[in-house]
């Protein structure tokens, strides 16, 4: 018996070390989800402060008939003002998929038609910000597309669907006046993966 209180006696000291431990674990979980908590909220109020300043440049760039950037040391100019009036989203489209027009809204990419002109306009945006409200979108929707120089475009979506980004099948060329919307897919992944999706519309004429 002695024996054995003796080896309890030994054991003691251990539990406050082990809750020291749990606490710190405890506090780096929380310090955590605070950290990422942060970051999203920080790169949708960014998303949103930056739609504000956007929206401004859109408007002027129509009165005064030419490019207005954001803020000076942009590296790229609003385009065109997206709308899809049965969800009541909109945004401005940037020119270029740079990483910043990325980060502030959604981009015309390079290469592809300007909307209202023939081929395809593809325009593209975070699944997180500024194109959460794609998953939503259906066939049959209008989408609203006016350009920097006052034009305005009714688009009809005809399906979506999802493809690997490098085996999209769009044809920038193609014939007809086309607008493709892509995003990254799935919807809730929490990284990058190498599917998008697509919404694809037709010019209503």
């Amino acid at each position: 018996m002695f024996a054995a209180a003796s080896l309890h006696t030994h054991k003691r000291p251990a539990l406050p070390k082990r809750r020291s431990f749990l606490n710190l674990l405890s506090v780096l979980c929380l310090a955590g989800g605070i950290w990422m908590f942060g970051q999203a909220a920080w790169i949708e109020a960014k998303a949103i402060v930056a739609q504000v300043l956007l929206e401004r440049a859109f408007s002027h760039s129509i009165l005064l008939g030419k490019p207005v950037k954001a803020w000076s040391w942009a590296d790229t100019v609003p385009v065109a003002k997206i709308e899809v009036p049965r969800l009541g989203a909109d945004a401005i489209v940037l020119k270029g998929a740079s990483g910043e027009a990325l980060a502030f809204g959604p981009a015309l990419l390079d290469e592809t038609a300007l909307p209202g002109a023939p081929g395809t306009s593809v325009i593209a945006a975070h699944r997180d910000t500024h194109f959460t409200f794609l998953k939503d979108v259906v066939k049959g929707d209008l989408v609203k597309v006016m350009r920097s120089d006052g034009l305005l475009f009714t688009y009809r979506v005809t399906g979506t669907r999802i493809v690997d980004w490098n085996t999209s099948g769009i044809d920038r060329h193609a014939a007809g006046f086309h607008l493709v919307l892509s995003t990254c897919y799935p919807f809730d992944a929490v990284s990058r993966g190498n599917q998008r999706y697509l919404v694809e519309a037709e010019l209503v004429r």
